[in-house]
């Protein structure tokens, strides 16, 4: 499911005759793995045994089976150890309410209809008719059920067909290529490089950012974390932080409350520079100050080892700029992990012209063991994902300045395929930081990342986002509401003007598009392939059209430079194509 495509082999129908519709659902249109303790008590296996022996009782159910000790039950498709039910089994059987359920819904024609009427609703809620392989599995597996196996077979193998050539498939197979290969990517031009090896970390700054590093690092890289924060306060939320993400894990029982203790014990926290000595690499996440930043990092080399990796977690400021105080420059990096820390999978790290590869793929080889698609870029303000979403927000901010509807403005993206609307972004964000990066963009790049004024507006109000509980949207017990009405008072008019739902998503998609073109015709980024793994991965920019230049292509390059001068003529220098995309158009040249 995660390739565009359907269970192939006759997986549709042999699971839910395996273990039920139900749980054959779940599994199918969302793609899970399972655990092997979940497996066994789904019934997708029969047995489950410890990893050192596998392949002896393996060996001894293969034996069983030729022997005829086992046997296979052919109206499952599976094999099983056969087993005689007492009469306490199937009393115990009539009595369980769910198994009841299971067979009210899913064993006579009207309750079929109304689990898959119900599972067909909840898909679109999730794919919003974008991703036809789930509709097209649920189809499947009700044929099968409706009109026996063999036409289930069927309709599985003309399902499969029509996916495997569809655009959607195509451009999922490609995004999981493209991670494929940076799973075996040092991040620099010479493969033979090999990273050292990091035996402690150390985390300066306790927030959410420090404290999600903490967990991953602990939780997944296996390694201990040093943890420091300005005060004691700062600390035990620090260590709260850390500790409520492993009991949610206990609570899900995704780890016993003994494997949460073993790795809750890794991570450590001081006030002070003590306990940094020995760390390979230590990562700051404190705020995005120049000065700050300068004071940290000599103080870490300072205290740590002479050889230590420095890796700024700044969102926004060049990494250049905060290694100009380091003593050696070449061990100074940036590693821009995205919020929340445990949930968002990708990993942009930084590199200056003097960042040495050995630190380049240490810190890539650390990314990659905390459970993270690791994209490395060349340094430049904004980098690359903060520097493509700049523009976007801001023409979502603009299109807002001009009479836009803002629950309309977030449908429009959302129906695009973003997971959430740019205002609804914002809020997350946060208006007020939001406003502090499109300054540092402007000075940057000029008056093409300049934002309208009404940000400055919100911000003077108090309207800083979700944190404030008052920003576009209004929040109640931390959960977002509806619009806040009295914020259109602030935007200069009460009255909204219709503005399509096309033109509102296609605007903001193309100032994210043709900034990531500016940025691999200036070298920020190392290939197009990083470019859409990027923003897939970082931004939420829709999987199924691949990533800016994937969306660029297929939507021609030609009519992306042509839409772009359209909105040129209308709205000035923001729109201005970057430099390559006229040169491809010239050349003929594609981006893949």
């Amino acid at each position: 499911m995660q390739l565009g495509l359907i269970p192939g082999a006759g997986g549709t129908q042999r699971l839910p005759r395996l273990i039920g519709a139900q749980a054959a659902l779940d599994l199918i249109l969302t793609g899970k793995s399972l655990k092997a303790k979940k497996a066994l008590k789904l019934g997708v296996v029969d047995e489950v045994v410890p990893a050192p022996i596998l392949l002896q009782v393996a060996c001894r159910r293969a034996l069983e089976m030729a022997d005829g000790k086992l046997v296979i039950d052919r109206s499952r498709g599976l094999s099983s150890v056969a087993k005689s039910r007492s009469f306490k089994d199937i009393l115990r059987g009539l009595s369980d309410q769910k198994a009841w359920a299971e067979l009210a819904l899913e064993d006579n024609p009207v309750g079929r209809k109304v689990l898959f009427d119900q599972a067909k609703k909840e898909l679109l809620k999730k794919t919003k008719g974008k991703y036809p392989a789930p509709e097209k599995a649920l189809e499947v597996i009700k044929t099968g059920l409706d009109k026996g196996f063999q036409a289930g077979l069927e309709a599985e193998a003309q399902a499969f067909g029509e996916l495997v050539v569809s655009d959607v498939s195509k451009r999922l197979v490609e995004i999981f290529f493209a991670t494929t290969a940076l799973k075996k990517d040092n991040g620099t031009k010479n493969p033979d490089v090999k990273p050292r090896p990091v035996t402690k970390l150390g985390m300066v700054g306790g927030g959410l950012m420090g404290g999600g590093i903490a967990y991953v690092a602990s939780a997944l890289q296996g390694v201990p974390v040093r943890l420091k924060d300005r005060d004691d306060a700062g600390v035990g939320r620090a260590l709260a932080y850390v500790r409520g993400l492993y009991d949610d894990r206990v609570r899900r029982k995704s780890l016993t409350w003994r494997e949460r203790d073993k790795q809750l014990a890794l991570v450590t926290a001081t006030t002070d520079s003590s306990g940094f000595k020995n760390a390979e690499v230590v990562i700051e996440a404190v705020f995005e100050d120049l000065k700050l930043k300068h004071q940290v990092l000599r103080e870490i080399e300072t205290v740590g080892r002479p050889d230590v990796i420095f890796a700024s977690n700044t969102s926004s400021l060049p990494i250049t700029k905060i290694a100009e105080a380091s003593r050696h420059p070449e061990t100074v990096i940036g590693m821009h992990y995205f919020s929340p820390v445990h949930k968002m999978p990708l990993l942009e790290i930084i590199t200056h012209p003097g960042t040495a590869d050995w630190v380049t793929a240490t810190c890539v080889e650390v990314g990659k063991k905390q459970g993270k698609t690791v994209i490395v870029v060349n340094d430049g303000v904004g980098f690359y994902t903060s520097r493509i979403l700049a523009p976007y927000l801001n023409e979502a901010a603009f299109l807002l300045a001009e009479g836009a509807d803002i629950a309309e403005l977030d449908r429009a993206l959302t129906e695009f395929g973003f997971p959430v609307g740019p205002i609804t972004l914002l809020d997350e964000v946060g208006i007020d930081v939001a406003a502090k990066v499109s300054k540092i963009m402007h000075d940057a790049y000029g008056d093409r990342m300049l934002a309208p004024a009404t940000t400055d507006v919100l911000v003077a109000d108090g309207r800083l986002g979700r944190k404030a509980k008052k920003g576009f949207y209004t929040y109640e017990s931390g959960k977002k509401k509806e619009v806040d009405p009295t914020i259109y008072a602030l935007l200069k008019g009460v009255e909204r003007k219709r503005i399509d739902r096309p033109e509102l998503a296609e605007r903001c998609v193309l100032q994210m598009v043709n900034e990531a073109v500016r940025c691999l015709g200036e070298g920020i980024l190392r290939s197009p392939r990083d470019g859409d793994i990027g923003a897939i991965f970082g931004l939420g920019f829709p999987p199924f059209l691949g990533g800016p230049f994937r969306y660029a292509e297929a939507q021609g390059i030609g009519r992306t430079l042509q839409r772009l001068e359209h909105y040129q003529e209308r709205h000035g220098v923001r729109y201005t194509p970057a430099p390559l995309l006229a040169e491809f158009v010239k050349t003929g040249k594609r981006f893949y």
